[in-house]
């Protein structure tokens, strides 16, 4: 069952990261891990005259300014009920991804947890933004949390969903929604998306009506999902299966929205220029409107 050692929570001291700790410390008290609460610090320009041109120049973080901080996050740790956590805090001076992102490499992180900011989630984030940064390129399962305005889970998680495909990436992150479903004694959904035109595995090669066809792709996916529960998976938590036809991304929000999922747990495709492109299609269709938190993981 897989574990996490290290949990890193973002936090740029505003009502969104105050939220998006309480879930840190829930999963970081679970699994008895280490905590680090990270600051990253964007260095200010300034215009310097030099001979009649004005040249930008970098205001560095001063160490009384970075002690300063540094007692600020402490506090906000306090703040959250993790003082019999093991726990640290870092300032980074850089941008809010880049620094997240040096953070986690350098603590040797297991998961990162963000908070998303304003109504609509990522509605207004745009490629590039930080928290989308974070996503693609992060080496560890990132995860989202929405503002308390829209966030419709409650920790700790008791109903979590675990959208499958039966890749490499959808079995990594069962494994890590079975082992969070252990933890926290919650109940578990494996979801599959019969999506028109698509299959995951091509059916034996012979003629099909229509209804035959869908019932075929229906057992088949039965049959998968069943073989992903052998072995010690039903020792772990209490996990059922559903299957339903439609849009993938809808579907994943319609049920968590049906079943009052506190959250979703998704396999992310590879790292390569054609995964990264596509990143937006179904994981960040349900990052941005999904109204509980969302993990994300690659295999």
């Amino acid at each position: 069952m897989r574990q996490i050692s290290h949990v890193l929570c973002a936090i740029d001291f505003s009502d969104e990261s105050r939220h998006a700790l309480d879930h840190a410390v829930v999963l970081a008290k679970w699994y008895n891990a280490a905590l680090t609460g990270v600051f990253a610090y964007q260095p200010l320009l300034s215009a310097v005259p030099d001979g009649g041109f004005t040249y930008p120049s970098v205001v560095p973080l001063e160490e009384v300014d970075r002690k300063a901080l540094e007692a600020r996050l402490d506090s906000f740790l306090d703040a959250a009920n993790s003082a019999d956590l093991q726990r640290n805090v870092r300032v980074v001076v850089n941008s809010p991804a880049e620094g997240i992102l040096e953070a986690a490499k350098a603590t040797g992180t297991d998961l990162i947890v963000m908070g998303t900011h304003g109504a609509g989630g990522f509605q207004h984030l745009i490629l590039g933004s930080n928290a989308e940064r974070v996503l693609r390129r992060a080496a560890c399962p990132v995860l989202t949390v929405p503002p308390r305005a829209r966030n419709t889970s409650t920790l700790p998680f008791k109903r979590i969903l675990c959208p499958v495909d039966f890749g490499d990436a959808s079995k990594a992150a069962l494994e890590l929604a079975a082992s969070i479903a252990s933890e926290g004694d919650a109940d578990l959904t494996l979801l599959h998306v019969l999506e028109p035109g698509v299959d995951a595995d091509p059916l034996p090669s012979r003629s099909f009506t229509t209804p035959e066809y869908h019932l075929a792709r229906h057992e088949q996916a039965c049959a998968q999902l069943k073989a992903l529960l052998d072995g010690d998976m039903r020792e772990w938590c209490r996990p059922t299966t559903r299957i339903v036809r439609g849009k993938t991304y809808r579907e994943i929000l319609g049920v968590a929205t049906e079943d009052a999922a506190d959250l979703i747990v998704m396999g992310v495709h590879g790292r390569n220029p054609v995964d990264l492109a596509l990143f937006g299609s179904t994981t960040n269709q349900v990052v941005r409107a999904a109204t509980c938190p969302v993990l994300t993981l690659r295999a």
